[in-house]
């Protein structure tokens, strides 16, 4: 870390269940040279990696649908959420998560993928940083019906929609997803359908 106007004085460990909740206590010189003394509090669950399946020639995308309980107890009335795929990197690079994630979420075998952009998703209180993708699929590309991997219990729903319909999702709320609604802006932006 090489900023000048920052120094950490302590962390402590607030929860280290499923991920690691940290409270951070550090000096921050602010614009009139002053030294600020702040605290707050950084959740890292480690970075992502997310990918719109495309097909240019059906106009036609892959999306999910799962239950997140965490939108739930926030007043999404049923819990369930059209996605992106997406996975948490764990050990693997960006490129090998999101194939692996797409094989094992929505059935279908990628090899090529492109690398648009990566986003902190909540910067004021999670350290993830996500990384976005793209590839085209087709048909002969899958190799099992997805779902997830039962031992994670994912019960993921796969949906093949058309690129407009899902695009029109997000501006009649069906599609809520931050990244899931920053893929389909990038997709109508480049016009990759």
């Amino acid at each position: 870390m090489t900023n000048d106007r920052i120094k950490i004085k302590s962390t402590e460990l607030l929860s280290d269940n499923w991920y690691t909740l940290n409270k951070i206590t550090y000096e921050y010189k602010n614009k009139n040279g002053e030294w600020e003394t702040q605290s707050r509090e950084a959740y890292d669950r480690g970075n992502g990696a997310t990918i719109l399946l495309y097909n240019k020639e059906n106009s036609t995308i892959i999306l999910t649908r799962q239950f997140r309980l965490p939108t739930y107890v926030n007043g999404n009335e049923d819990g369930m959420l059209i996605e992106a795929c997406a996975g948490l990197l764990d050990k693997d690079n960006a490129e090998d998560c999101i194939r692996k994630e797409t094989e094992e979420e929505t059935g279908y075998k990628i090899s090529k993928v492109e690398k648009i952009f990566e986003s902190y998703m909540s910067p004021g209180s999670v350290t993830e940083i996500v990384h976005f993708f793209v590839a085209e699929y087709n048909k002969d590309m899958k190799v099992s019906e997805g779902g997830g991997l039962e031992e994670e219990q994912e019960n993921i729903e796969v949906l093949e929609l058309k690129f407009e319909e899902a695009f029109d999702m997000i501006y009649s709320g069906e599609i809520k997803d931050g990244k899931t609604i920053m893929l389909l802006q990038h997709a109508k932006i480049h016009s990759l359908l």
